[in-house]
């Protein structure tokens, strides 16, 4: 058996970490097993899940400029005592540089560098990041994307694979009794229901989201938007609903197991980034059969129906709203998804076979 370190900020219930997951339970684990080495110290919404399925969680120091002495120690004597990986995928962008390093270092032989955004998220560490950016093609061997935008802005120049992002399609395709029974248990019958599931984050633009429901409200008064997921400006989001006075009708739902009953629930999705890679949840609100209404920061290979709108971030907030609202009256459409490559009953194989053959070609015939 194959055991490939997978290299992760945490597990929780967000996009990548979800994509993984699905390429997880499905691979052939007989023959290759997912370990995780993550940069938090604390427990994830997925590490029951990946024990249960026999997968190793590891706990490494963050990734702070202050904590790499620490960071290089505990990766010497990882992969000391670990001296099993041959393979190591890593997930954190231009970060990806830092674990990718310390594999190059211990000789690690297969060193995957995976893009999943088109932009570089502006923190503390933006100055740093763009710097690893520019190092990471010097100690990943082979490179890895969500989409070929995604590719190109880590890459650049450098030859590159798709992996697609991929879902259990069944569980996100329309069911109009699951529609009924959602939204007369969350008391929306009647009313406009606007949904966004991603990160509360910079990147996520919630403050422009929350801009557009006001204007919906102005031409919808009992509409209500439903927020699924958790972030670091969750505290400043909710304040600002308070603060336009659009509290009652804005549903922090927080993390959630039941994201595909809430797609069910929703008339319209939306998704004002200010920048992506190929977002899962766009995926997941296609099969749902689910009108979408996404940023130009969203590449337009996210778009697989014609259930899409693709809006300039310079266009107004009113704009947006009445677009908005437009695509909230589409009726709902059947998908199909046997052949998708978006399907992970499809997609899974893909990524088996790319971890076979580069072991293959880089093993002593």
């Amino acid at each position: 058996m194959i055991r490939v370190l997978q290299c992760v900020n945490n597990m929780h219930r967000a996009g990548l970490e979800t994509m993984l997951m699905n390429y997880y339970r499905n691979i052939d684990r007989t023959r290759i097993q997912f370990d995780f080495l993550t940069h938090r110290p604390d427990r994830s919404d997925y590490d029951d899940e990946i024990e249960a399925l026999g997968g190793k969680i590891y706990y490494a120091p963050r990734l702070y400029p202050q904590n790499y002495p620490k960071y290089f120690s505990y990766m010497k004597k990882f992969f000391q005592d670990h001296p099993e990986y041959e393979i190591m995928h890593s997930h954190i962008d231009s970060m990806s540089y830092l674990p990718l390093l310390a594999g190059k270092k211990a000789g690690v032989p297969i060193r995957i560098a995976h893009s999943h955004n088109t932009a570089i998220d502006f923190d503390f560490k933006y100055p740093m990041k763009q710097i690893f950016r520019s190092m990471l093609r010097g100690v990943a061997t082979d490179f890895l994307a969500c989409g070929e935008d995604a590719g190109k802005f880590l890459f650049h120049n450098k030859s590159f694979q798709v992996i697609p992002n991929a879902i259990t399609v069944d569980a996100f395709l329309f069911n109009e009794t699951l529609r009924e029974k959602k939204r007369t248990e969350m008391q929306l019958n009647g009313r406009v229901v606007v949904g966004h599931v991603g990160r509360i984050s910079y990147q996520k633009n919630h403050e422009f989201l929350l801009k557009i429901f006001l204007e919906i409200l102005k031409l919808e008064p009992t509409a209500v938007l439903l927020l699924v997921g958790t972030g670091e400006n969750q505290e400043k989001i909710q304040q600002m609903a308070c603060d336009l006075n659009i509290a009652e009708h804005v549903r922090f739902l927080g993390n959630r197991s039941d994201v595909f009953e809430l797609y069910q629930a929703m008339d319209v999705f939306l998704l004002p980034s200010r920048f992506e890679g190929l977002p899962v949840v766009g995926v997941e609100a296609q099969f749902s059969g689910l009108p979408c209404v996404f940023s130009d920061a969203v590449p337009k290979e996210a778009a697989f129906t014609d259930q899409c709108r693709f809006v300039e971030l310079k266009c107004s907030a009113y704009e947006w709203a009445r677009l908005v609202l437009q695509c909230a009256k589409q009726e709902r459409q059947a998908i199909s998804a046997e052949s998708s490559m978006y399907n992970i009953k499809n997609a899974h194989t893909m990524l088996e076979n790319y971890y076979m053959e580069l072991l293959s070609n880089r093993r002593p015939k």
